[in-house]
């Protein structure tokens, strides 16, 4: 007998992101597995496909008052996911970040009384940059100690929060996935549209926040000796305004595309013959887990779950050494053999350890787990230890 679907409630941020593009993905993947999914979030994720059968989009609306000095977004949320949890019997609410996704999804809880079982998938954010935030910590642990379950997507991820968070509860090492969706151009047509001929195309993805080190990124591209062969291509969740100075400074400016807020990733990385990253850490990094599953070699720093996203042959460089990066992709310019090896080795290895059947299996096993213990009556321990100072 076949198990039955669950009804499964996703809380993620909308944008161009590692989180939401992982919680788009298994949303999208859970609903061609039958499962009913509801999504919530301020606005609707750039890759989400709303006509896909059995999966919705909750608008959340930011709340203004004149009694409150500042829009709010949390209570909202919860609000809105307690109404379609008592609306549809939610199983399972997968909050994405522990503030204000699984703070919500607590309140939202104990609002509707339906009492889904909780899971709460850290990023990184809330453990390097919030949990760091008196502000912002007690809320963390708060939401971290109240969820049924916790994941992180690397074991640099995991150990990280235990050590700056101080938290003793269990911390599931689940990864990020890659799903590739079908391409509507091809490779010449994508390239021919972006005016690259036979230059190497090197591809960069990311939302362009600080720790992305964007000044690292045009330094080490300035610094290749190839670089009148090659061509920079930069899809960037956030404008790259910020750095035109930089780009006209080290004379760029005719080498660099630049692309914002695109959907369809699968094409342009399809058109790129190399990823070039210069993150000062990565609690995962999805955008080289991408590039490397269509076999594109990647040039990175040594850094936080980096490692475990390439492999643990495949070569990465020290941070902050910038002339070791551009000296290596100097290599794959010239070297045509060693830029399809590397990619080789990189595909096998991400589609060995992180392709959408064996993640999301993972997370459909940790949903049914949660549901039978709920249905058998199975308290939530409190972590009252970590909880005291609340």
């Amino acid at each position: 007998m076949s198990k039955a679907p669950l009804r499964i409630g996703i809380a993620c941020f909308p944008l161009i992101g590692g989180s939401g593009i992982l919680a788009t993905a298994l949303g999208s993947e859970l609903a061609r597995r039958g499962h009913e999914v509801h999504f919530f979030s301020y606005a609707q994720p750039v890759r989400l496909d709303v006509s896909q059968a059995r999966l919705h989009f909750h608008l959340v609306e930011l709340a203004h008052h004149t009694l409150f000095p500042c829009p709010d977004y949390t209570l909202p949320l919860a609000v809105k996911m307690a109404e379609i949890a008592l609306t549809v019997s939610l199983d399972i609410i997968h909050a994405h970040y522990a503030v204000p996704n699984a703070l919500a999804a607590v309140l939202a809880a104990q609002i509707s009384g339906v009492c889904p079982g909780i899971v709460t998938t850290l990023h990184g954010t809330d453990t390097t940059l919030l949990g760091q935030d008196p502000a912002y910590r007690t809320a963390i642990e708060y939401a971290l100690a109240r969820s049924d379950a916790v994941t992180a997507v690397s074991k640099s991820l995991q150990e990280q929060t235990r050590e700056i968070l101080k938290v003793s509860r269990d911390i599931e090492v689940i990864p990020n996935f890659f799903s590739p969706r079908p391409t509507a151009r091809t490779r010449e047509e994508v390239r021919a549209e972006l005016g690259v001929q036979d230059e190497f195309l090197i591809l960069h993805m990311s939302n362009m926040r600080p720790g992305k080190r964007i000044d690292l990124l045009l330094e080490s591209f300035a610094a290749m000796r190839t670089r009148d062969r090659t061509r920079l291509l930069i899809l960037a969740g956030e404008p790259v305004q910020p750095y035109n100075e930089m780009i006209d400074r080290l004379g760029l400016r005719k080498q660099i595309i630049v692309r914002e807020n695109e959907a369809a990733v699968e094409e342009f990385i399809s058109a790129a013959d190399a990823g070039l990253y210069t993150s000062d850490y990565e609690s995962f990094g999805l955008s080289i887990l991408e590039t490397l599953y269509f076999g594109k070699p990647v040039v990175a720093f040594d850094v936080g779950g980096i490692p475990e996203v390439a492999g643990e042959a495949y070569p990465l460089y020290p941070f902050p050494d910038v002339s070791s990066l551009a000296g290596a992709m100097d290599k794959l310019v010239e070297s045509p053999d060693l830029t399809r090896s590397l990619g080789y080795q990189g595909k096998k290895h991400v589609v060995e350890k992180f392709s959408a059947d064996i993640i999301v299996d993972r997370y459909e096993t940790l949903y049914r787990r949660l549901k039978s213990e709920k249905r058998r009556g199975k308290t939530l321990q409190r972590y009252d230890a970590q909880l005291s100072r609340v």
